[in-house]
């Protein structure tokens, strides 16, 4: 059974306008399915996994766009095997009338598969503009990354900005999901001081099962199990149980300030629950 939220305080509303959602390209059906509690207009990220047909990735974004919504295909800058192979992939999008919004993404292989090296490299071959891209998604690591150290993090954040401005494209920037808004919030803050006024949405994890938060968040570094059920509010002892981001929601409106941390917008991760995750904020909104 999907968890009911609670109710969303005032302050919380806002940060709910524009949000957005992530799939993956087998979540097709499961768009169709969430059609009744998505918003039009909605930007909806598509994935990059590496065990995905092309294919997929591509008729997941032409769904998104049909239902109405803003399609964001993701670019793995390391798993791209090719100039090549980026070229078809960004001319089939620019086809399918689903090239305006990506997000880029260094990707998981430690050894690029071509001649990317990160998202960084991506963005300054050029291709995007060139394919009719006009705004470009980067990530942010509210709590590190672990596998690169924090200079290199916001090194790279602040040169991705450069290159983007340098292109004429817009950008915004989407973090990794955290179960602590206060880190999160005072992460916004450092982005703000380096001069990087573009929007932030806020990774939030969606409505799922205790195990399965855990291992998403065992899986991308994010803290311990232990930390974890303290910050969130959810029990150890209680791991066949399911979870929503109510409190966490709820910490951060406390904590934003507008002069301080600029347009913040929120991104779901629905680890495989779209038409739960889009249900859950249909509800929490209500």
């Amino acid at each position: 059974m999907d968890p009911l939220p609670t109710a969303a305080a005032p302050a919380v509303v806002p940060l709910l306008e524009d949000f957005s959602l992530e799939m993956t390209g087998k979540d097709t059906p499961a768009l169709e399915e969430a059609r009744a509690f998505i918003p039009a207009g909605t930007r909806i990220n598509v994935t990059f996994l590496g065990n995905e047909d092309p294919g997929l990735r591509l008729a997941a974004a032409r769904a998104a766009l049909r239902y109405g919504y803003t399609p964001v295909p993701h670019l793995s800058a390391r798993r791209l095997r090719s100039r090549a192979e980026l070229e078809g992939i960004l001319a089939a999008l620019r086809s399918d009338g689903t090239a305006d919004n990506v997000f880029v993404v260094g990707g998981d292989p430690t050894t690029p598969h071509g001649p990317y090296d990160d998202s960084l490299a991506l963005i300054r071959s050029g291709l995007l503009r060139t394919y009719g891209v006009r705004h470009v998604g980067i990530s942010g690591y509210p709590e590190g990354h672990p596998a690169i150290a924090g200079p290199a993090l916001w090194s790279a954040m602040t040169e991705k900005t450069a290159a983007l401005a340098e292109q004429g494209l817009s950008g915004d920037v989407i973090t990794q999901f955290g179960f602590a808004a206060a880190p999160v919030l005072t992460w916004v803050e450092a982005v703000r001081a380096r001069g990087i006024d573009a929007p932030v949405r806020i990774g939030v994890p969606g409505p799922a099962g205790v195990k399965r938060l855990m291992a998403y968040a065992a899986r991308f570094g994010v803290g311990t199990s232990t930390s974890i059920a303290r910050k969130y509010g959810f029990s150890l002892t209680n791991l066949m149980g399911t979870a929503g981001p109510d409190r966490f929601l709820h910490d951060l409106a406390s904590g934003y300030d507008t002069r301080r941390h600029g347009v913040l917008k929120l991104h779901f991760y629905t680890f495989g629950g779209l038409r739960a995750t889009s249900r859950w904020i249909a509800d929490f909104r209500a």
